[in-house]
Parts: C-alpha cells; sequence; structure tokens
C-alpha cells in the first residue's frame, strides 16, 4: 500500500492557520506597543487665558473652571477612555502673546482644543491661528457677536443673549437717557453701536459715550463727563481691573447706584470680590449666570466648584461657561469617536448638557450656544441677584438683523484700520503707526 509522504490537506491546513495566527500575535504586539500605548495615552487640551496683567482678576477663576472639568471627566473615566491632560498657558492680557501661545499649544504641545481667551481683541487674534493649522477654539465670554468661524465654538452669549435684553430693561426700568463708557477695544465699540441703535429704536437718548485704553487708571475726565451728564443710568462695558478705580471715582463724585444706577456687562462675583461691594450694591450685572440661581445643577457645580477651590471662592459666568465648554467638547468627541479638532467639530451638532444655569444646546448652524438672559442686581455681600429673565434659552443672533452683515463687517473694518490693524486702542501715551 502506497503511503503519501509529507503533509496531507488537512495538514497543509493547520500549518497555514498556525501561521496567519503567529502573524496576527505579532500584529498585536506591534500595535500594543505603537499604536495601543498612544491610544491610551493622555488626550492633550490648552487653556488659554490671562494669568497676568489687567485681565488676570476675571480669567484666573475661567481657568479654574476648565480643569474642574477636566478633573471630573478624568474621575468618570476620561474620553473614550483616555484621561485628559490640561495645558495652561498665560495670555498676559496681550493679544498678540495670545496668538502666538495658541501657535505654540497647537504646533508645539500638540493639543486637540484650546479653551480660552476673554477681551474679543485676544480671541481676533487667536482666530486666524486655529484657522490656519486645523485647531479648535472654545470661546466662554459673551462678546459683541459679528462673527461665525468654522473653527470656533461659542460659549458666551451673542448681543440677543446679553446686550440687547439688557438695554431693554434700562430703557424701561431705569430711564430713556443713558451715558456709554467703555474700554477701548472692539468689543465695547461694537457693543455701543448695537446699543446706539437700539436706543434710538426705542425712543431713548445716548447723552455720552468715553473710552479708556483697557488696564487704564486716569479715570478722571471719564468720571467727570459722566457727572455731568447726569444721565437715568450708566450702561459699562468697562474690561479688567480698570473698574476698580472707575467706580471708586464715580462714587466720589456722587454718581451712585441710587441716583445713577449702573449696568455693567463684564463685572461678575469675582471682580466685585476686588471691589467695595458696599458701594456698588443696587447697581445691575447683565449675564446668563450667577452664583446665586437656585437649581439642583448649580448647587452641585457651586460645591464641587468650592470643594476644589476653597469655601469662599466665587463664581461668574464665564467660570461657567469655562466648564461648559469642556464637557461640550467631551461629548462631542465621544460622539464622533475621533479625539482631533475635526473629531470634535464633527460631533458638536446640537450638543445638549443640563447647564448650572439652565439648559444649554450648541447651535449647529453658527456654533454658539442657546442660552437663558439674566439681569441681576448687585447685593452687599458680593452676590448678584435675579431680578429678570428671558425665561427659556434663546437662539444665539451673532448678527443683529437692523443691519445688514456687509455693514457689520464695514465696521469692524473701520475699527481695525483706526488701530493700525489691531483689535484695541493702544495704551495713552503709546506710539501709533505713522
Amino acid at each position: 500500500m502506497n503511503t503519501t509522504r509529507g503533509f496531507g490537506g488537512s495538514g497543509r491546513i493547520a500549518i497555514a492557520l498556525l501561521v496567519v495566527l503567529v502573524v496576527l500575535v505579532l500584529a498585536l504586539v506591534l500595535w500594543y506597543r505603537i499604536g495601543g500605548e498612544g491610544a491610551r495615552a493622555p488626550i492633550r487640551v490648552g487653556i488659554l487665558h490671562s494669568l497676568t496683567g489687567t485681565m488676570a482678576a476675571s480669567e484666573k477663576p475661567v481657568v479654574d473652571g476648565c480643569l474642574l472639568a477636566i478633573e471630573q471627566i478624568n474621575a468618570n473615566g476620561g474620553v473614550l477612555g483616555r484621561q485628559v491632560e490640561a495645558i495652561v498657558r498665560d495670555g498676559a492680557s496681550d493679544p498678540a502673546r495670545f496668538a502666538r501661545e495658541a501657535e505654540r499649544l497647537i504646533s508645539e504641545d500638540g493639543v486637540v482644543a484650546i479653551f480660552g481667551c476673554w477681551t474679543s481683541a485676544s480671541r481676533k487674534e487667536v482666530v486666524p491661528v486655529v484657522e490656519r493649522l486645523g485647531g479648535v477654539l472654545f470661546y466662554p465670554v459673551q462678546y459683541e457677536g459679528l462673527e461665525t468661524s468654522p473653527r470656533v465654538v461659542y460659549l458666551g452669549a451673542a448681543p440677543n443673549q446679553q446686550i440687547i435684553p439688557a438695554v431693554s430693561f434700562t430703557l424701561e426700568k431705569l430711564g430713556k437717557r443713558v451715558f456709554l463708557v467703555g474700554s477701548d477695544y472692539v468689543f465695547p465699540r461694537v457693543a455701543n453701536a448695537i446699543i446706539r441703535d437700539q436706543v434710538e429704536a426705542m425712543g431713548g437718548e445716548v447723552v455720552g459715550e468715553e473710552y479708556l485704553p483697557l488696564g487704564d487708571r486716569q479715570v478722571d475726565e471719564v468720571v467727570a463727563a459722566i457727572a455731568a451728564a447726569a444721565p437715568d443710568a450708566v450702561l459699562n462695558t468697562v474690561n479688567g481691573d480698570t473698574n476698580t478705580t472707575m467706580f471708586a471715582a464715580m462714587r466720589a463724585a456722587g454718581i451712585t447706584s441710587e441716583r445713577t444706577p449702573t449696568v455693567s456687562f463684564s463685572i461678575g462675583e469675582p471682580e466685585l470680590a476686588a471691589m467695595d461691594t458696599g458701594s456698588l450694591a443696587g447697581d445691575f450685572a447683565a449675564w446668563n449666570y450667577f452664583q446665586s440661581i437656585d437649581s439642583p445643577e448649580n448647587r452641585a457645580f457651586v460645591e464641587a466648584y468650592r470643594a476644589k477651590y476653597g469655601a469662599d471662592r466665587l463664581l461668574s459666568d464665564p467660570v461657567e461657561a469655562g466648564w461648559i465648554a469642556v464637557r461640550v467638547w467631551a461629548d462631542a468627541v465621544e460622539e464622533s469617536r475621533d479625539a482631533s479638532a475635526d473629531g470634535a467639530l464633527r460631533g458638536i451638532g446640537r450638543r445638549h448638557l443640563a447647564a448650572p444655569h439652565g439648559p444649554v444646546s450648541i447651535d449647529p448652524r453658527t456654533q454658539h450656544a442657546w442660552k437663558t438672559a439674566r439681569i441681576g442686581r448687585i447685593r452687599a455681600d458680593g452676590e448678584i441677584e435675579e431680578v429678570w429673565s428671558s425665561g427659556a434659552a434663546l437662539r444665539p443672533m451673532p448678527f443683529p438683523g437692523w443691519r445688514l452683515r456687509q455693514e457689520w463687517e464695514a465696521l469692524l473694518a473701520d475699527l481695525r484700520r483706526g488701530w493700525d490693524g489691531r483689535w484695541a486702542a493702544p495704551p495713552r501715551g503709546a506710539e501709533r503707526s505713522p
């Protein structure tokens, strides 16, 4: 009987299967050492705010809000099973430095998202950087509108969610004659253009308009102009620690909340902590969030923030928005299953969050948040107590409808030309370009 030497058909199949198995094992080992380790590495994000300079007191608490959200996310398993690592950079209240640090975060540190900026002057410098490098910016502060970018998610209020409701409240409750005072950069200038249009349409009168460079302390002329005009109310878009000097001078000049109430657009609870809150009691602030909101979500938020940073710490609207920004980013990445900047943007869709101030959704058309507008009265203890609310989240409208978009864009271009290509006036005494 003939016997076939070597392996039969079944033996050859067994050998082939063994080879395939060995190849698969080697591939898995290689994936674990190269790709698997990378997949389990932390996801890097950037936090870019002013830790020094005139805006530091406002922006440092926003950094803390972002870090709290990251800590909470990591405690719950991270994002896509990976921990989130925050790299914090100092914009130093300087728009040009914000741009440099944004480029460094993306190009050198490899972050997949940036949470940052307060002033619109800093944001205007960072947006071209994230657009050029394919990054994404999550911006947490109310602003003047007149902007959309495919690489920016706007978590602060658009004009119809803060400025416009506050003007209506002022003219209906406080008086028709208003004085406008602001810092000399793009947000206050555009905000006051919006306010002027609205005041005129509602039959009011702007009796004066003055500006101070960011960080300026020479406030006497501005305060004297307010006193001379004797308005029914002051609409204040001054940012940063200039507010401390200005309000002290206003009180010394007899401009009090009883006689001439002020409605501020950029003073929150942390800023009040550095001021004489007793003398500010009775003035107003326009935001979407106040620390005093009584809801289960906000009580949990305040408790977590104070447990991490101290029982005496105060929260503000941008602090909440910074916390929301991180949570929305994490949800978007989980939705797309892709931690890259493009993955976050694909997943941003119509994100929904039961936020401390109320429900928040991201409008997919503009990448702005739906938000509830609120007006609050400042109390002597430094809290802000809500006196008016829109009652529901408002659809974001970055471009107010009473001018054409081209007209708004022309206004921005004129302002920038007047500042020699920048988005803010130079400090007092600084030389302009010839």
